[in-house]
């Protein structure tokens, strides 16, 4: 079974709301990306297959569905 690869953006408004963007091409290849989306105004999905959260700052989105979102809510956590 393929692994599904989960894409994700992040749109912020104003270059005024993001704290930190780091790109390293040195070592690694990971990139850090922080900000602030501001008081949550909208959540839910787009076509079943997209968890999008609209801050007053900008939207983040992730390809995910109901399923995996219910599946992973019902899983216990572990120490």
């Amino acid at each position: 079974m393929v692994k599904p690869k989960h894409g994700f953006s992040v749109e912020i408004k104003s270059k005024e709301h993001v704290n930190t963007l780091k790109l390293s091409r040195i070592d690694r290849e990971g990139v850090l990306f922080e900000g602030y989306l501001g008081e949550i105004e909208e959540m839910g999905m787009l076509e079943e297959a997209v968890l999008f959260i609209k801050g007053e700052y900008g939207t983040i989105r992730i390809d995910l569905t109901e399923d995996e979102i219910k599946r992973f809510k019902k899983k216990p956590k572990t120490s």
